[in-house]
């Protein structure tokens, strides 16, 4: 009994461990994801801002939704909606490895995923990752691969 209590209080540690880990390494304000937009509704094409009353967390991310029906569709396959890169800048992420924050409604939906971008002062960085986007992209998945391992 004692060997199968320390064995679950093992692996509660573990996960947790890897979740703290990944709240870390993610765009965060305040401890929200996306500054508090609905990350269903990209998918939709509009991003919209979300409500703490439709608030799901997932692996230690909380993510605000304008509306229960996408809160549902994020709890039946969160996966398919979590930003690359953790939500910061996929053009920075593919060109330098940094994270860099990003204005929430400049975004790009790619092979299912969603991108975001800087769009301040002038600079929009999601016009440059369109004129070089398939090294950028493949950059930006290596240099994600090593901050997140």
């Amino acid at each position: 009994m004692k060997k199968l209590v320390w064995l679950l209080l093992l692996v509660s540690v573990a996960a947790w461990g890897q979740n703290d880990k990944r709240t870390a390494h993610f765009n965060l304000k305040k401890g929200v994801a996306l500054e508090g937009y609905d990350v269903v509704s990209y998918f939709d094409g509009k991003p919209l801002e979300g409500k703490e009353n439709f608030k799901v967390v997932y692996k230690s991310v909380t993510y605000l939704f304008a509306n229960a029906a996408n809160a549902a569709k994020f709890k039946q396959t969160p996966e398919k909606y979590e930003p690359a890169y953790g939500g910061w800048c996929a053009f920075a992420m593919g060109d330098t490895g940094e994270k860099v924050k990003v204005d929430p409604e400049t975004f790009k939906i790619l092979d299912g995923k969603l991108y975001l971008f800087y769009n301040f002062w002038g600079n929009n960085t999601l016009t440059s990752w369109n004129k070089n986007e398939v090294p950028l992209k493949l950059k930006g998945d290596q240099n994600w691969n090593k901050i997140v391992q």
